[in-house]
């Protein structure tokens, strides 16, 4: 079994920003430990023979055909809008030259 310390499970928490308690540490310690040792079962499966797939199924995208269907006058877009000008939505400025800050 991969045995990590609880030193090790701790910076690992400590690099995801989790705090664990002293009963989450030891059972993390035996968990990740389990996971590694999967890992490196999995490593030791001959794949020199296994062709390389992003995907085990082949799969291919269905796309439907790009109709244009019913739309909304530029006045019913605006109708709802808080503020429009010249026929576009106004929103407020969220960038600002250096000098207007």
């Amino acid at each position: 079994m991969s045995d990590l310390t609880r030193d090790q499970i701790t910076h690992l928490a400590q690099l995801a920003h989790v705090n664990l308690t002293e009963e989450e540490l030891n059972r993390m310690s035996q968990e990740v430990s389990k996971i590694l040792d999967s890992v490196a079962k999995v490593q030791e499966v001959d794949t020199e023979h296994v062709m390389p797939t992003s995907h085990p199924i082949a799969l291919t995208n269905v796309y439907r055909d790009d109709v244009v269907g019913p739309v909304l006058s530029q006045q019913e877009a605006l109708s709802g809008a808080p503020d429009a000008e010249a026929g576009r939505f106004k929103v407020p400025a969220i960038l600002h030259a250096e000098d207007d800050r």
